[in-house]
């Protein structure tokens, strides 16, 4: 057999992966499985969206190559989607890169800025991509610990002090994926601050702003911002478009001129009527957005009464998609936890170590799961009764 590239010895086939051929097989086999692990949206995009994408493909060029930057209209349509939900003034011919998802982004800016060597801050708990594309561009990853004492915000004073040398990337996300836990204004102008003491170039994947978020914010509104910050956007959360693959890139010219150096040798242009459904859907009125948080905070409510069924305790405030709670006192950790809720009721949510180290003792719940599959779920559970904390689980 050809071998594989010295690089794959540095990373692993993603969790969920893995997982989710388990998870399909026990549900080939005839197990009632509710899968809460995939932050993937189970709900549709507007009517409107999906029209526009229909007619679209008739267009004139449709069919044909695209450009690497996004169509000019989608381009000012993120711009005054910046403007109108951040306050965040954009160039939309030089500081807007549309791109296939951003998860794409996390591997393009990794390559534009990383050398051999170099190092980036990775946050733990944080999203597995930061540390893998790291790995696979010859980067070292340094992962800086969250905590829920500190609000999943990192000890910058901590940072300083253990050495900055060689670092060049910071990734951050806030919302944080996967506690959902915010960030303050003043809380952004300490990174932004930090950054540009350490000449760090911080990235911010922001794709959970628009999700149970009162006051959606973004870090390039900061001041100092600018030459210094990225952030990556996405339509997969916002606009129940994940699999569209619509993303986004946003910060100073040079920087993303950088990027654009990668991702032109890496595809040739975004479908056009896609690019045309996700003008469509940054173009959406109130309604929509109120829509979504409805759905989500009816499912969160019930998520919430699952996880007290299992002893779990867990931040109502938090935002995003997700709920991530804590295991109660005594429970085997996350994985094993894992394992059991599988097992014994078919049930599978993620364990808090496939984002970290400091993940253990905690698990995270999808929302992207219908309201009867969440009672369902909750069926499932003997309510805690007085004088116990937890279900019946195995012991560690």
């Amino acid at each position: 057999m050809i071998p594989e590239a010295q690089r794959l010895q540095q990373v692993s086939e993603y969790y969920f992966s893995r997982k989710l051929r388990e998870v399909r097989q026990m549900a080939a086999e005839g197990k009632p499985i509710i899968n809460m692990g995939i932050g993937s949206p189970d709900l549709a995009p507007s009517a409107e969206v999906l029209q526009t994408l229909i007619s679209a493909v008739e267009d004139a060029g449709a069919h044909q190559y695209q450009s690497y930057q996004g169509l000019p209209e989608l381009r000012e349509t993120i711009a005054g989607f910046y403007q109108q939900k951040f306050g965040v003034s954009l160039d939309a011919a030089t500081e807007v890169l549309p791109l296939m998802g951003s998860k794409e982004g996390i591997m393009h800016i990794s390559m534009a800025f990383l050398n051999p060597g170099d190092k980036a801050l990775i946050p733990d708990p944080g999203y597995p991509t930061y540390a893998s594309v790291t790995r696979l561009v010859g980067g070292e990853p340094v992962t800086y610990p969250l905590t829920e004492g500190q609000g999943w915000f990192p000890d910058l004073d901590a940072l300083r002090a253990r050495g900055l040398e060689g670092v060049r990337l910071m990734w951050v996300s806030y919302p944080h994926m996967p506690t959902g836990a915010t960030a303050s204004e003043d809380q952004f102008r300490a990174l932004v601050d930090f950054a540009r003491e350490h000449n760090i170039l911080l990235v911010n994947d922001n794709p959970y702003s628009f999700v149970l978020s009162h006051r959606p914010l973004s870090i390039l509104a900061t001041p100092g911002a600018h030459g210094h910050v990225l952030e990556l956007n996405s339509l997969s959360k916002t606009f129940n478009m994940a699999g569209w693959r619509v993303g986004m890139l946003l910060g100073a010219g040079p920087l993303l001129q950088a990027v654009l150096k990668v991702k032109s040798n890496m595809d040739s242009g975004m479908f056009y009527g896609i690019q045309k459904g996700a003008i469509a859907a940054l173009k959406s009125g109130p309604s929509w957005f109120d829509h979504l948080d409805a759905t989500y905070r009816r499912r969160r409510a019930g998520v919430f009464q699952l996880a007290d069924r299992l002893g779990c305790t867990y931040d109502p405030r938090a935002v995003g998609m997700f709920v991530w709670a804590r295991l109660p006192e005594g429970s085997p950790d996350s994985e094993s936890f894992v394992d059991w809720l599988l097992g014994e009721k078919f049930l599978f949510v993620a364990p808090g170590t496939i984002f970290g180290s400091k993940g253990e003792g905690y698990i995270r719940f999808s929302l992207c799961v219908p309201e009867h599959k969440i009672k369902e779920a909750i069926s499932r559970l003997e309510p805690v009764r007085e004088g116990r904390d937890t279900l019946k689980h195995p012991q560690p």
